[in-house]
Order: C-alpha cells, then structure tokens, then sequence
C-alpha cells in the first residue's frame, strides 16, 4: 500500500470517526462528490436513510425526510469532504456538457426527481427546470433555494424553500426568451451556404443542332443549292419531314 493510499484512509477514518459513521459511508460519499464535481451528491446508502441528495447551497434531501439529525449529518459530511476535492474548474462552464444553457453561471443548488431536473444560479439570479427534455428558465428576483420538495397529486408540481418562504415555479417570472434563444443557439445546424452555382444541363448528344441561315443573295442558283444542302440533312436524319418542308417551302416563297 503505498503512503498516499494509506493516508487517505487514514484521513477517512478520521472524518468517519468525526461524524459517527463508517468509513465506506465515507467512500460513498467521496464517490457521489467526485460524480458532482464538489457541487452535488446524490448517493444511496442503508446508514444514510437509503436515497438522498445533497446540494452545495443547502439542498438536503434523505430517505427519513423528517430525520433533521441525519440531515444535519449528511451536510456536514458533504460539507467536509466536497472542501477536501479539486475545484470544480469546468462545472458550470461553457461546453462543460451541462443540460442547462450557457451563460448563467455556476450553480449551487442541483438536484432531479421524477424525471425532472432544476438547478439554481445564485449569480444570474436564475432556475433552471428541465422536463422532457425541455428547459425553462424562471427569474427568481431575490429569493434564495435552500430545499425542494414535490407534492403528491394531480399535478406533482414543485416548492422551493428559502429564507423567505416557500415558493412554486408559478410564483416565478417564466424568462421564456431567454429559454428559446438558448434552445434555437444549440439546435441551430450549422451551414454553409455554396457559392459554386449549378452547373448548366450537358445537351443531349441526339438533338440536332439548329442549321445556320445561309447568306441572303439573290439568284435561282443560290436558292437551288440551299435547297439541296437541307435535302442532304434530311436524308441524314438531322432535318424531319415537316422541318424539312417547311424551309423548303420558305425558300421557294422567295423566288
């Protein structure tokens, strides 16, 4: 085992010792932290109260949900351990493979239930709320989220807790603009328009070309050989019948 392993389950059992848990309820936690890059965890353990989360900022959620010790437990555990993990140096950055759109910041509340995601921007004063793989962005004003839960009923809608209250998303201002430029900025393709036009249709090898007008002169002889020059083409095929009538007819007219 080499020292810094050993170190680092010493320091383990040190914070397990600390909290009155058990080292691999440490190891979880790390693991959970790690996955949320210092900013979340949402972890799954027998002496946690089975599932639960927790969210930098204040969210706590846990199986026993009116266990308030082990809540307390678990933000402190959370709380030591996310400060002992490298910065978050591209969570909440652009490009970072976040589902939320670009530009709000870094959150410090994230957390997901029943198919629904929501994250909290302290800085940008917005929440983020995806379903169904749509994201709508609300406008807290100066309401903070500390907590969530979500009502059991007809429209298993949700509400923030704060410092100043409890809220729902319909006391919020929907930024809908905001929402639909992001979505339109990632789903935009991105195009070239070509500037080589099209090039024009080959003409069909088959299609006679159109006989050149002879010179007008005046005089029988010139009009017989015409005549016989669009004799010949139509013999060879490249005059029909009636293209070949109808100048004939023409150059007679002229005599």
């Amino acid at each position: 085992m080499s020292e810094d392993t050993a170190e680092r389950r010493t320091n383990l059992a040190a914070v397990a010792e600390r909290h009155g848990v058990g080292v691999e309820v440490v190891q979880h936690l790390v693991r959970a932290l790690e996955a949320g890059h210092g900013n979340m965890a949402q972890f799954d353990h027998p002496d946690l109260g089975g599932l639960g989360q927790w969210s930098r900022g204040g969210m706590i959620m846990v199986g026993r949900m009116n266990d308030h010790a082990l809540k307390a437990r678990v933000d402190a555990l959370c709380t030591e351990l996310a400060a002992t993990l490298p910065p978050p140096e591209t969570h909440g950055l652009p490009g970072a493979g976040n589902w939320w759109p670009d530009g709000l910041g870094v959150p410090s509340s994230v957390g997901a239930q029943d198919g629904t995601r929501y994250a909290f921007f302290p800085t940008s004063r917005r929440l983020a709320v995806e379903t169904g793989g749509r994201v709508k962005l609300y406008d807290l004003g100066d309401r903070e989220v500390t907590g969530v839960s979500q009502q059991q009923g007809g429209t298993g809608s949700f509400r923030f807790s704060g410092p100043a209250g409890s809220f729902s998303l319909g006391d919020l201002t929907p930024v809908e603009a905001e929402a639909k430029e992001a979505e339109a900025a990632k789903a935009a393709p991105k195009v070239e328009a070509s500037l080589t036009p099209e090039p024009s249709p080959a003409p069909r090898p088959d299609t006679p070309a159109p006989a050149k007008p002879a010179p007008r002169t005046s005089g029988f002889d010139e009009t017989l050989s015409i005549l016989e020059r669009l004799a010949e083409l139509h013999r060879k095929g490249v005059l029909t019948e009636a293209e070949f009538a109808q100048k004939k007819t023409e150059l007679l007219a002229r005599l």
